[in-house]
C-alpha cells in the first residue's frame, strides 16, 4: 500500500509540475519582467502561482486517497525546495522541453518522497530513514559537484 500511495502522490505532482511551470512561465511572460523594477510583482506572481498549485494539490491528492493531504502538500513543499535546490548545480538547459520535465520529475520525487514519509503503515524508522536520508543526498551531491567544479 505505501507504494501504491507514493506512486499516486507522485502522478499527481507530475501533472501539477507540469501545470505550475507552464503557468509560472504565461505569468512571467505577462509581467515582461525586463529591469529590477519588476523583480517584486514578478516574484508575487509566481508565489501567488506556487501556492495555488499546493492548494490544488491538497484537492488532488485527496481525490487520489493520499491522506492526509494537507500534510502532504506542506512536505512535498519543504521535500521540493531542497529537491530544487540540488537542481541549481546542474547545468542549465535552453530547451523549454527540458524545463518541463524537470519541474515535472522534480514535483513527483518530491511528492513521492512525501507521502512515503507521512504514511502511518510504513516504520518509522523507514519514514526516518527517507526524511534524513533525501535530503543528505541532496546535500551530498551539491558538495561533491562544488567540490568536482571548485568554488
Amino acid at each position: 500500500m505505501p507504494k501504491q500511495r507514493a506512486v499516486r502522490a507522485a502522478a499527481v505532482y507530475a501533472a501539477l509540475g507540469v501545470l505550475w511551470w507552464a503557468t509560472a512561465r504565461i505569468g512571467w511572460t505577462a509581467i515582461a519582467c525586463e529591469d529590477w523594477n519588476c523583480l517584486p510583482p514578478a516574484l508575487g506572481t509566481l508565489l501567488a502561482i506556487t501556492v495555488c498549485t499546493f492548494a490544488l494539490s491538497v484537492v488532488a491528492l485527496n481525490r487520489v486517497e493520499v491522506r492526509p493531504a494537507f500534510r502532504v502538500a506542506w512536505v512535498t513543499a519543504a521535500m521540493l525546495l531542497l529537491v530544487t535546490l540540488a537542481g541549481e548545480v546542474l547545468p542549465s538547459w535552453s530547451s523549454r522541453f527540458a524545463h518541463v520535465v524537470t519541474a515535472a520529475v522534480a514535483f513527483a520525487v518530491a511528492g513521492a518522497m512525501a507521502a512515503f514519509v507521512t504514511d502511518g503503515e510504513v516504520a518509522r524508522g523507514r519514514r526516518l530513514l527517507v526524511a534524513v536520508g533525501g535530503p543528505a543526498l541532496v546535500f551530498g551531491a551539491i558538495a561533491l559537484a562544488w567540490w568536482w567544479r571548485g568554488p
